[in-house]
């Protein structure tokens, strides 16, 4: 607990003094003499503050609803005007709401509670007596803030933070507009373009690639056939993007069930990293490893892209391919495992 005590007008400090007889360098002076605040001695200043800061809880209050108003009253429209004065409510309303809580909290602070000087000496860890300490803390904080003694302060300070956050809500429940359920969206994410007998297409020409066209050590930035002329092809490129190499069969490292996802050592992997999603770039065509430019996740290509550095946290999902009639490489299906970080689903 913190020691109350105070300097007075002819004593500078009566916390943390030197011990007799010690020597410092440099003395403690001690804390300076406290001065009291006019709502420390006046009733009804501390009254008037109180209300100030309750009235800036209710600006708070006001800024969300107009908010909404701008949001829900306005709602989707092409005007001009409209679009003007809703991004003016909005603006103002978001801008309100926020002040109102940051503002009427400092004013509280700066006001209404206590404000002794305190002084605390470092203990040992003891973990029982720490959380008694700790307890008796928080319930010093709370009795010092006063909330308890003001509940006009309490219940607009309530009000403000209950409904500050409810236009974050409704904003990022906007950005989608395809009014899918949670279950359709995520399932839209784990899909790509890539199908059954899909060719394996140069990006961003989208020149269809023959197996006899990638030599050992070469890599190929691919997307799907069709890719292009897709509506959303922006979105499903970012999942779909493909990076196609070529290694002597010898060198890979296959698992069971993975024998026939590669033609004569040309392996097929996102190039989604699984770490935050960046697109990995590098080659190094020495060591077969390929690197994220974002923050160093390296994979083995000989090892099924497995993560031999970095924060990425699995392997790069292979695509599995093949060659069709006309020597043209293509997809046996889609991936097998969401590319990407793919939070949803590895948690």
């Amino acid at each position: 607990m913190g020691d109350h005590s105070h300097g007075g007008p002819d004593q500078p400090g009566t916390v943390a003094k030197a011990q007799e007889g010690e020597l410092d360098k440099i003395q403690d002076p001690g804390l300076p003499p406290h001065r009291a605040r006019l709502t420390d001695t006046d009733p009804r200043a501390a009254k008037r503050a109180e209300r100030h800061v309750a009235i800036l809880f209710a600006i708070s209050i006001i800024g969300t609803v107009l908010f909404f108003v701008g949001y829900f009253a306005v709602g989707h429209t092409e005007s001009i005007a409209e679009l003007r004065l809703q991004n003016t409510l909005l603006g103002l309303g978001t801008g309100f709401a926020m002040l109102g809580i940051g503002v009427g909290i400092v004013h509280w602070a700066r006001t209404l509670m206590p404000d002794h000087e305190i002084a605390e000496s470092r203990h040992a860890v003891r973990t029982e007596e720490d959380r008694k300490d700790a307890e008796a803390i928080v319930n010093t904080i709370i009795d010092e803030s006063g909330i308890q003694r003001r509940p006009l302060i309490r219940n607009t300070l309530i009000g403000a933070l209950a409904l500050a956050p409810l236009p974050g809500v409704f904003i990022l429940r906007d950005l989608d507009l395809t009014k899918e359920s949670a279950g359709q969206i995520v399932d839209r994410l784990r899909h790509t373009m890539w199908d059954k007998g899909v060719r394996l297409t140069r990006d961003p020409s989208g020149t269809p690639i023959k197996a006899s066209d990638v030599q050992i050590g070469s890599a190929f930035h691919v997307i799907p056939e069709g890719l292009m002329e897709a509506e959303d092809w922006l979105n499903q490129k970012a999942k779909a993007v493909v990076l196609l190499m070529r290694l002597n069969p010898e060198d890979l490292n296959i698992s069971e069930g993975r024998e026939d996802w590669h033609h004569n050592g040309i392996v097929a992997y996102s190039k989604i990293c699984t770490h935050v999603g960046c697109p990995v770039a590098l080659y190094e065509q020495h060591t077969h490893h390929l690197l994220c430019p974002c923050h160093q996740s390296t994979f083995d290509l000989t090892q099924e892209c497995k993560v031999i550095f970095g924060p990425a946290a699995h392997a790069l999902p292979q695509l599995p391919i093949t060659v069709d009639d006309e020597g043209f490489l293509v997809a046996q299906s889609d991936f097998h495992e969401p590319v990407g970080p793919g939070y949803w689903e590895r948690g």
